[in-house]
């Protein structure tokens, strides 16, 4: 059961991370099954039950619902996937705060479609009236140019069965993603600048932002006024950045077009070891970190590189994913690495949360996974391998 529970987390390495983690299905009057046959009554299938930690998704005709405005969030930030994999579980955990995953079944955004998003994260213009960026001053200075500061946008629609069995939209969540770094070039294939848009100014355009695209979905009949809103903030990290960015905000429209107060989250994301210019909350984590990789590096010199992303939330380390790429070539070697690993990161590792270390070959593909869950003393240790 431990194993099985635990295989389930190598989905955070995937693009597909936030949903596909249960098997089973939903029936009608809030029953739970444990296969995927079709449910007569409700006309639609579930990737899962309602009773877990994960939402269960939304499956039609036999094959699962994808978001509408899929890929765009790929195309925008492929200079940093960190930011698009955090962003997304960002997302839906902040959505768990509001929708309860005993309550709710998730369905991937079926209302903003691929069009509207790329329309909504361009510059406004004539032929652009909603474009949330504004429009192209046509200077190329970093200091008098208008920045791109929207991002990325995301949709998730949460549904429950109505009285005729059929999933109804009871709720929804959008993220924004928002620019402290804004890359450009100034001309095609050219060198790319940069604008820097401080703190102050990204939150005042996200809450423009927000506001525009609440207006615009309220406006449409598929989203009645009663279905409540969630709205969520994200601060984007640089594009070199070795970690995602964090949602600094959020907020929840139970009815109208009206956003009156911002919740802050105070979640922030630092990457180990740490640039001299952005120190962490903790230094006490990070040396604990940095005796981890003294100590594996010590042992197995064949290692080019140790990272670990890490999420605080004020001044409390709320999570540790560490990286550790390698130069072996024997299976053996990597079932000692693997050992030894875990041995280190029970040694030197913080125990009161939950730690991911995904042991990586020189070509990228995965090696082995050491991690555990917040609270748990024993690491689960699993060395990948073919028949």
């Amino acid at each position: 059961m431990r194993k099985s529970k635990k295989l389930k987390s190598l989905v955070v390495v995937g693009l597909s991370v936030l949903l596909l983690t249960a098997c089973g299905n939903l029936g009608s009057g809030g029953t739970t099954n444990t296969t995927t046959e079709k449910d007569s009554n409700s006309g639609y299938q579930t990737t899962g039950s309602t009773s877990g930690d994960n939402y269960a998704g939304v499956i039609v005709n036999g094959r699962y619902r994808t978001n509408k405005s899929r890929g765009v969030g790929i195309a925008q930030n492929s200079d940093n996937l960190y930011n698009l994999k955090s962003f997304e579980s960002g997302l839906t955990e902040i959505s768990k705060n509001v929708f309860s995953t005993k309550s709710y079944v998730f369905q991937e955004g079926q209302i903003l479609s691929k069009s509207t998003v790329q329309k909504l994260l361009s510059r406004k213009s004539k032929s652009n009236k909603i474009g949330l960026n504004p429009v192209d001053n046509g200077k190329t200075d970093p200091n008098t140019r208008n920045p791109m500061y929207v991002q990325q946008i995301e949709e998730q629609d949460y549904m429950k069965e109505d009285g005729d069995g059929k999933l109804s939209l009871a709720g929804m969540t959008i993220g924004i993603g928002m620019n402290r770094k804004d890359y450009y070039q100034k001309e095609e294939y050219g060198a790319t600048y940069t604008s820097t848009i401080s703190k102050e100014e990204m939150v005042a355009q996200g809450k423009k932002a927000a506001q525009a695209v609440l207006e615009r979905l309220r406006s449409t009949e598929k989203v009645p006024d009663n279905v409540p809103i969630v709205i969520a903030m994200y601060q984007q990290a640089e594009n070199d950045s070795l970690a995602g960015g964090a949602f600094y905000a959020y907020t929840v429209v139970k009815s109208g077009d009206q956003i009156s107060s911002w919740n802050n989250t105070d979640l922030a994301t630092y990457v180990f070891p740490t640039a001299s210019d952005d120190e962490s909350p903790n230094s006490n984590d990070e040396a604990a970190f940095n005796s981890f990789k003294k100590r594996i590096q010590g042992f197995f010199p064949n290692l080019a590189g140790v990272t670990a992303q890490v999420q605080y939330k004020g001044s409390n380390l709320q999570g540790m994913k560490i990286k550790i790429t390698t130069q072996f070539y024997s299976e053996t070697e990597i079932n000692s690495f693997a050992q030894y690993v875990t041995k280190a990161a029970k040694t030197y590792l913080p125990s009161d949360i939950p730690v991911e270390i995904t042991i990586l070959g020189s070509d990228g593909d995965m090696q082995a996974l050491v991690s555990k869950d917040s609270g748990d003393d024993a690491y689960y240790t699993h060395v990948f391998s073919s028949y």
